[in-house]
């Protein structure tokens, strides 16, 4: 890596990864590298595990393994325009909407200096909201990589004063659809504040921190799938990782999140559909906000894409596939 400031991190294998090939753990706690990431920084020779001689990327892991990786430091780095395509759902002088895919980091970070949304906006976009500073211009909310779906950006600053505000206040309303693993009960609420994980930086807590900052999740529509269950879930707070994280604090992780405990080694086989997953089985279905400059409150949504769609038609009865989606109106938040 040359001249670069080097950092490293150490891992210990807990006994829930037991199995597991290397470069698939290591994609799920370094934030911000992808699994072709992390087998070029294998390839290289920047990460050793401590029971083998030549560590490769398909090496199964053993609990109490011990990993030590070296990656460069971030940099900093004026995102350029790509040709990404984009799904644009709305578009005008102040706002653009879009329906992000799964994959796609939003802004420039270690490990993904381009090809994430910002790039995809600077091309699509003549201007965007100065805001955010030169990495993240225009963004007021953000996505998961893993996560898909509609996020609305500012094209100009006031645009993206207003936004945040909204955002601030719990003016706007967010709306996922989930796949967790157990039996959640409809109308559940999970009121815990969040913080920082402080035994793993790249992961997020409900535990007790003086730092944790309040959240709010509620669950406003389920269907039991027999071991899992599919969720509507609205969250009126937009804490990092914030759905992942209170479902698994409440024992019904999302499915494929490995990050927090979604992703089983042994899976009964009228579930087996949900093994084809590479991310986490979540999708922001819809938003509404306040447009603004026009006080028009506007409303978009973005149906669940094909690899979500592809478990669901396995696990759901072909005569029930049509109703799964039936829902009751959103309660309003207290």
């Amino acid at each position: 890596m040359g001249l670069e400031r080097l950092t490293r991190q150490l891992f210990t294998v807990p006994a829930e990864a037991e199995g597991e090939r290397l470069d698939r753990y290591l994609a799920s706690e370094i934030a911000n590298y992808s699994r072709s990431q992390i087998q070029r920084l294998i390839d290289e020779g920047h990460v050793v595990c401590s029971r083998v001689k030549h560590t490769k990327a398909n090496v199964q892991l053993r609990e109490g393994d011990k990993i030590a990786v070296t990656l460069p430091e971030p940099t900093v780095a004026t995102p350029v325009a790509q040709d990404i395509p984009l799904d644009i759902l709305f578009d005008d002088h102040d706002v653009i909407v879009v329906n992000k895919p799964s994959g796609m980091v939003v802004h420039p970070a270690a490990g993904n200096p381009d090809g994430t949304l910002v790039n995809a906006l600077l091309h699509h976009v003549k201007d965007l909201s100065g805001i955010g500073g030169e990495i993240r211009p225009g963004i007021v909310h953000r996505l998961d990589k893993g996560t898909s779906g509609v996020m609305v950006v500012a094209k100009n600053d006031m645009a993206h004063q207003e936004l945040a505000r909204q955002f601030h206040d719990r003016e706007v309303e967010k709306e996922y659809v989930a796949l967790a693993w157990g039996l959640v009960q409809q109308r559940k609420r999970i009121n815990a504040a969040i913080g920082r994980d402080p035994k793993n930086r790249v992961k997020m807590t409900t535990r007790r921190d003086d730092r944790a900052r309040s959240a709010v999740t509620r669950v406003t529509w389920a269907r039991d799938l027999k071991g899992v269950t599919l969720l509507r879930v609205a969250i009126a707070t937009g804490r990092t990782h914030q759905i992942r994280v209170h479902l698994s604090a409440i024992g019904h992780p999302i499915v494929g999140d490995a990050l927090y405990g979604g992703v089983h080694r042994r899976v009964p086989h009228p579930l087996r559909a949900v093994t084809k997953l590479t991310r986490p089985f979540l999708h922001a279905e819809r938003l509404a906000f306040t447009h603004p400059r026009t006080r028009e409150r506007l409303e978009f949504s973005a149906s669940v894409p094909a690899d979500l769609e592809a478990v669901l038609m396995e696990l759901v009865p072909e005569d029930q596939y049509g109703s799964i989606f039936a829902q009751q109106p959103a309660e309003s938040d207290d």
